[in-house]
């Protein structure tokens, strides 16, 4: 025997569009109590950083720093340069893997290039990478045909390199030698050695779940493609080569006398490159100096403050203006080209 039909039996519940519009408005509350929390932090990096450099700048003779400078071996300054190169030769390959991953190897290793090198050194030169990097990333990559999810899961797959190889470095370098960084963060020896190892445990973790994890998962936004197993150790390889040359080219540039280990130079680099990230200041500026000066510090200021100054022009202000000049070259031909 048929049912009677009654219309209001298969209707929406009433309730339904109003409990969809709460999770949706508590959803979008935790993410701006997030970035809000981030912000605090960031602020509070940025000002401790600015204190502790302050305090460790103190009574410098600059006269000597300046006199240092000039006595630097002008083949270290290349060895140092070279090793910049390498670094950022390196940090290309980050896109290339990025445009792999998601399935677009049609698009040229000069274009891959270009849009790393003129993104990362413009993007965390004026400090806004959150914002400026997808857009430059955008102007490069829109010619190729590629749209702003594509960008956007670039750049999530470019930071996933960046933070595997930091990590993975800091976990390692500070396991060797987990005193290198106890005049940063006041810990024990063996508290540093057990932090190192639950940076490499978690880093472990994240590439064993990469080799049983699907190739994607949905946001509100986009498609968000995640590298496989054997894409996660290249990242990890790449990222490790990056920060290894930059921190030696940093090593080329202290003066021997300072006997300084190479393992505590790395150590305190990786830190000094993630407080400066964290800080969110351009080129993480008093964040990195301070940690570097902190870390690496003695009586010999001079000397080290002039070895941050060299470092400083080499990976910082020279790419940065080289990025510029090349970013604006580009963007001025396609622009003529586009009307011609």
């Amino acid at each position: 025997m048929c049912q009677r039909y009654h219309p209001n039996r298969y209707r929406r519940p009433n309730g339904l569009p109003a409990l969809k519009a709460d999770v949706l408005q508590k959803t979008q509350a935790g993410s701006a109590r997030i970035k809000g929390l981030g912000v605090v932090v960031s602020l509070a990096i940025a000002g401790v950083a600015i204190y502790a450099l302050t305090h460790a700048l103190r009574n410098v003779n600059y006269d000597e720093v300046f006199a240092v400078i000039g006595r630097t071996n002008g083949s270290l300054i290349a060895l140092a340069l070279l090793l910049v190169t390498v670094s950022y030769g390196s940090l290309t390959i980050y896109d290339v893997l990025a445009l792999r991953t998601i399935g677009r190897t049609d698009v040229p290793y000069p274009i891959a290039a270009l849009a790393s090198f003129t993104s990362y050194p413009i993007a965390h030169g004026i400090g806004l990478v959150a914002l400026i990097s997808p857009v430059i990333r955008y102007r490069v990559y829109s010619w190729n045909g590629l749209g702003a999810g594509d960008v956007a899961n670039i750049c999530f797959l470019t930071g996933l390199t960046f933070w595997l190889g930091n990590l993975t470095s800091l976990g390692l370098s500070v396991f060797y030698e987990p005193a290198a960084i106890s005049l940063i963060d006041y810990l024990p020896t063996a508290a540093n050695r057990m932090l190192a190892l639950a940076l490499l445990l978690g880093v472990a973790g994240f590439l064993a779940w990469s080799w049983l994890a699907p190739e994607s998962a949905p946001t509100r936004r986009w498609r968000v493609k995640f590298p496989s197993g054997p894409m996660v150790l290249l990242q990890i390889g790449i990222g490790i080569v990056d920060l290894g040359a930059a921190a030696l080219a940093m090593y080329m540039l202290i003066p021997a006398g300072l006997n300084i280990d190479v393992s505590r130079v790395v150590a305190v680099f990786i830190a000094a490159i993630l407080l400066g990230f964290a800080s969110h200041a351009p080129a993480g500026l008093g964040a990195f100096d301070a940690t570097i000066l902190i870390g690496l510090g003695g009586d010999n200021k001079e000397q080290l403050l002039a070895a941050l100054l060299m470092f400083r022009l080499l990976y910082h202000l020279v790419p940065f203006v080289l990025a510029l000049i090349l970013f604006g070259a580009v963007e001025g031909w396609r622009n003529w080209r586009s009307q011609h």
